[in-house]
């Protein structure tokens, strides 16, 4: 179970693809928070999965890591949410207890997000085996409170960064499905045919995730049109962002059937690895997820992490993966001051053949091969063992 973002989710839907393999009968359910349940629905029936869907009530504990507590006090309304999802964590509690002693599963398996902690505690009380997975440097809240009764951790980095008792943790890698390969050059050409651009020019797919990332969606609309003199463009807006930049559209021009633009923006893809296949260099957040499907396709990549998130986990991820020289780091709060400043290291990528290559071999040195095959042994193990 997982929710909150495609990254909680799509990982889930490789390693439950590796389950069936061994287990064609397995009964597995995803479970999910209220707010993600329809991206979760509309992500397993588009990778072909008959997987029952059900909601779980839960609320997050919002913590922003530039806030002091006079400024908790001056945005009071944070304060009450927090103090509401308590409640909803409460009812969420219940409601998993319930559910688990009515069908009491072998084994579950958190992917991570805020959802996971009421199930967790009534996993806890009930005595079900479970196994987490950590697919960022910095582990969240949940997975840390959830990791002192874990039969098994699973990593998605190398352990040196985390603090998880050696005995019970593994680099298992991030869980991703086939289709993110290395493309050969022929295939690139044939990918950007396929989205209507020049194949014979340079495309830059710009990525938020699913739900979108403001400030990379506004320095973007800062700089179109003198990004658009060096290289195509595919924004992939975000499902929330989508109708605040509508008005990009405009340099979206079709004629019967055809792009007669080199600037494409859609709200989100389930084919992201044709849009990163595509690509001669992506724009992207951090996440974890991402950059793990980014990694298996061997991309040159700009990263913009996002700085406010707790524990400053995508800032974490960025600085590992610039330390092995494996990819571009522009600051996100640098970036909404000086557009320019991506402006001028997506001109650099694009320019420089040598060094896109240099960065892609780089980030491919990432990957752990079978994470998906791997993460699911580890869960069949935990479950034959109860």
């Amino acid at each position: 179970m997982g929710g909150g973002s495609g990254g909680h989710v799509t990982p889930v839907v490789a390693v439950v693809r590796e389950i069936w393999k061994s287990r064609p009968r397995a009964k597995i359910e995803f479970w999910t928070d209220k707010k993600y349940y329809k991206n979760a629905r509309k992500i397993t029936v588009e990778n072909g999965m008959d997987l029952r869907i059900r909601k779980v009530v839960a609320g997050k504990f919002r913590r922003y890591t530039n806030f002091t507590f006079v400024m908790y006090l001056q945005h009071f309304d944070i304060v009450l949410k927090n103090i509401r999802d308590i409640f909803k964590n409460i009812f969420g509690f219940f409601q998993s207890l319930f559910r688990l002693i009515k069908n009491r599963p072998d084994i579950i398996f958190f992917k991570g997000g805020y959802v996971c902690l009421p199930v967790g505690a009534a996993a806890k009380l009930l005595r079900v085996p479970y196994v987490i997975h950590d697919s960022d440097a910095a582990p969240g809240l949940t997975n840390r409170l959830l990791s002192k009764r874990a039969t098994k951790i699973a990593t998605g980095m190398p352990l040196e960064y985390y603090s998880y008792p050696a005995e019970k943790a593994e680099w298992t890698g991030i869980p991703t499905s086939d289709e993110f390969r290395p493309v050969t050059a022929a295939r690139q050409k044939a990918l950007k045919k396929e989205l209507g651009f020049d194949p014979e020019k340079p495309l830059l797919v710009v990525t938020g995730g699913s739900l979108g990332a403001e400030n990379i969606n506004l320095t973007i609309r800062d700089i179109l049109p003198s990004l658009l003199k060096i290289t195509s463009v595919m924004l992939v807006a975000g499902r929330e962002r989508y109708p605040e930049m509508l008005d990009l559209k405009e340099y979206e021009v079709w004629e019967d059937g055809v792009l007669k633009t080199n600037f494409r923006m859609v709200k989100f893809s389930s084919e992201m690895y044709k849009l990163f296949g595509a690509a001669d260099a992506v724009v992207s957040r951090a996440g974890a997820s991402t950059m793990t499907e980014l990694s298996s396709m061997a991309k040159a990549v700009i990263m913009v992490p996002n700085e406010k998130l707790p524990g400053y986990h995508q800032v974490k991820n960025a600085r590992a993966y610039e330390k092995a020289k494996a990819v571009l780091v522009v600051e996100d709060s640098e970036m909404r001051k000086n557009p320019d400043k991506l402006l001028e290291a997506i001109r650099k990528l694009i320019k420089d053949e040598e060094l896109r290559a240099e960065l892609a071999k780089n980030l491919r040195s990432f990957v752990k091969d079978n994470a998906a095959e791997n993460l699911a042994n580890i869960i069949l193990a935990v479950a034959e063992k109860k």
